[in-house]
C-alpha cells in the first residue's frame, strides 16, 4: 500500500514541469483571444485546448502505467538479496547513460572484491602453511627436551632435579606455543570451515579424554586437581573442531586457575548433574572468575576484559573462535561466572534422536 501511494507522487513530481507548461500556454492563448475580442475564435480555441487536454491526459495515463511498471521493476531489483546485472529496458538516452555508469561501477566493484578475496585467500594460505611449518621445530624441541629430561634422570646427577624442573618448564612453554599456533591455524581456516567439516557420531567422553591427554603436562606442573565424571553421551559433530573448543576452554581454565580443581561433568537442561543423556558438557574451574560487566562481551573478537588487562594473558580470540565454531557445528556455548569464585563453561550437546541415529 505504501508503494502505491508513493509512485503517483514520484510521477507527478517528475512530470510537473511539462504539465504546468501546457496549462500556462493554454492560459496565454485564452488571454490573447479574450483581449482582442475574438469571440468565435475563443470558443473554437477552448474546444481545441479541451481536446488537447483530453489526449494529453490519455497520454499521461499511458505514460504513468509504463512509469509504474519500470518503478516496480527497479524496486524489486533494489530489494532483492542477489541483484542481477540486467536493468529494465529504456528508450531514454539519458537513462541509458545512467545504466552504463551503474554497470561500469558494478564491474569495478566486482573486480575490487575479487582482488580482495584473492589477497585474503593468499594470506590465509600463508598462515596455514606457516602454522604447519612452525609445528615441526616445536615438535623437535619438545622431543629434545624429553630426551634431555630422561638422560638427566637416568644419570642421577647431583643437580639433576634442577635440570628436570627447567626441562619441564621449557616443555610447558613449547606446548603453550603450540596451542597458540593451533589457534592461529583455526582462525585462518574459519572462513572456509564449511568445506572442512566432517560430521560423525562421536563419544563425548572420548573427546574429553583426548583433550586431557594433550594437557597432562600442564596439569601435572600446575598442581591443580582434575575431577572427571563420565557423561555417557554421543554427539553428531566434527571431532577436530569440537575438540579444539574443549582444548581452548581447558587452556583458559588452566591459565586463570592458581589453586583448586578443574571439574568436567555433564548436566541436563536444568543444570542438574547427570551421567547419561547430557544436555551440556560443563568445564568448571575455581579460578579468578569473570567480572559480571564483562560477561555479555566475552565472545566478541578482541575483547579481553578486566582479566585481560590485569593478567596480560588474554588475546580476546579464544572464546570468539569457540562461539563461531559452535555456531557452525549447530551447537551452543554459554558461560556462568562470578569474580573470585570460578567459571563454568557450558557446551550444549543436546540433539534430537533423529540426528544421533543418522
Amino acid at each position: 500500500m505504501e508503494k502505491k501511494t508513493h509512485i503517483p507522487v514520484a510521477y507527478l513530481r517528475e512530470r510537473l514541469a511539462p504539465v504546468l507548461f501546457y496549462v500556462i500556454e493554454a492560459c496565454l492563448f485564452l488571454m490573447v483571444a479574450a483581449l482582442y475580442g475574438y469571440g468565435g475564435v475563443l470558443a473554437n480555441m477552448t474546444y481545441a485546448l479541451g481536446l488537447a487536454a483530453f489526449f494529453g491526459g490519455c497520454f499521461l495515463v499511458w505514460d504513468y502505467m509504463k512509469y509504474r511498471e519500470k518503478y516496480k521493476a527497479l524496486t524489486r531489483i533494489l530489494s532483492a538479496e542477489e541483484r542481477s546485472d540486467s536493468l529494465p529496458q529504456t528508450s531514454s538516452g539519458m537513462e541509458r547513460v545512467y545504466q552504463q555508469i551503474i554497470m561500469a561501477q558494478e564491474a569495478e566493484k566486482k573486480a575490487l572484491v575479487t582482488q580482495l578475496d584473492e589477497k585474503q585467500q593468499n594470506m590465509a594460505d600463508y598462515y596455514t602453511m606457516w602454522t604447519h611449518q612452525i609445528k615441526v621445530p616445536l615438535s623437535a624441541m619438545d622431543l629434545l627436551l624429553q630426551n634431555a629430561d630422561a638422560v638427566s634422570s637416568a644419570n642421577r646427577m647431583a643437580d639433576g632435579g634442577g635440570e628436570t624442573q627447567i626441562a619441564r618448564q621449557l616443555r610447558e612453554e613449547v606446548f603453550k606455543t603450540g596451542q597458540y599456533v593451533d589457534m592461529a591455524l583455526h582462525y585462518a581456516r574459519m572462513e572456509s570451515i564449511s568445506s572442512d567439516l566432517a560430521f560423525a557420531r562421536l563419544d563425548v567422553d572420548e573427546l574429553v579424554k583426548k583433550a586431557l591427554k594433550k594437557f597432562w603436562l600442564l596439569f601435572s606442573g600446575a598442581g591443580i586437581s582434575l575431577q572427571l565424571e563420565a557423561c555417557h553421551t554421543y554427539v553428531v559433530t566434527d571431532g577436530k573442531w569440537f575438540s579444539f573448543v574443549i582444548e581452548q576452554v581447558l587452556s583458559n581454565a588452566l591459565k586463570y586457575t592458581k589453586t583448586g580443581a578443574i571439574s568436567i561433568y555433564g548436566t541436563d537442561e536444568s543444570g542438574a548433574r547427570v551421567t547419561e543423556a547430557c544436555g551440556y558438557l560443563v568445564i568448571e574451574d575455581t579460578g579468578i572468575g569473570i567480572e559480571e560487566s564483562d560477561l555479555p562481551r566475552i565472545f566478541e573478537r578482541g575483547f579481553t576484559g578486566y582479566n585481560g588487562r590485569m593478567e596480560n594473558k588474554s588475546t580476546g580470540i579464544g572464546l570468539y573462535l569457540c562461539r563461531q565454531i559452535m555456531d557452525r557445528l549447530g551447537l551452543s556455548i554459554h558461560v556462568e561466572s562470578e569474580r573470585g569464585r570460578g567459571t563454568k563453561v557450558f557446551l550444549g550437546i543436546a540433539q534430537e534422536a533423529s540426528q544421533l541415529n543418522d
